[in-house]
């Protein structure tokens, strides 16, 4: 499933130079109205689970600096296994898959509203990667998160041992 995952994230194309420098302009802000409407919702508890709160604040503070790095130094392995490496951290403190979902949908609205038409044409793939990947990155995470044996190298350190 992981090698699956980098082949497609190989066929993503970085923004160009200008596209990326729109969004250092505008990522902050798009970050803090993102929080506001994250925060806001009803089920929050449920994406997030009780008493991290602070953990999505900071979550959504840290994944645009991920992205812009990303699409400045864009590496598919280390997207992902960022990806990846996310997924299991944030769901054994009580995240639900479906916070990325609700998030993800929220960054994608925020980011077609204050970019341009053009960054946004560039950078959407991405967004739209990583929600279309949420079954995959929960596949992936459940086996690890379970202790099972991964049946694919970690592509950023080699084969690693096995459990």
């Amino acid at each position: 499933m992981k090698n699956a995952l980098l082949t497609t994230a190989e066929k993503l194309t970085p923004p160009a130079e200008t596209a990326i420098r729109e969004f250092e302009a505008k990522w902050e802000q798009i970050a803090a109205k993102g929080t506001r409407l994250l925060l806001a919702r009803p089920d929050l508890a449920k994406l997030v689970g009780k008493g991290n709160e602070q953990m999505a604040e900071d979550n959504n503070r840290n994944f645009p600096r991920f992205m812009l790095s990303l699409f400045s130094y864009y590496q598919p392995a280390v997207f992902v296994e960022t990806v990846l490496w996310v997924f299991r951290a944030y769901r054994s403190h009580g995240f639900h898959t479906t916070y990325w979902a609700a998030n993800l949908n929220i960054w994608v609205d925020l980011l077609q509203k204050e970019l341009s038409a053009d960054a946004w044409q560039q950078m959407y793939p991405f967004y739209n990667w990583l929600i279309v990947n949420i079954p995959v990155f929960t596949a992936v995470t459940d086996t690890d998160l379970t202790g099972a044996v991964s049946d694919s190298p970690d592509h950023l350190h080699g084969p690693g041992t096995q459990k």
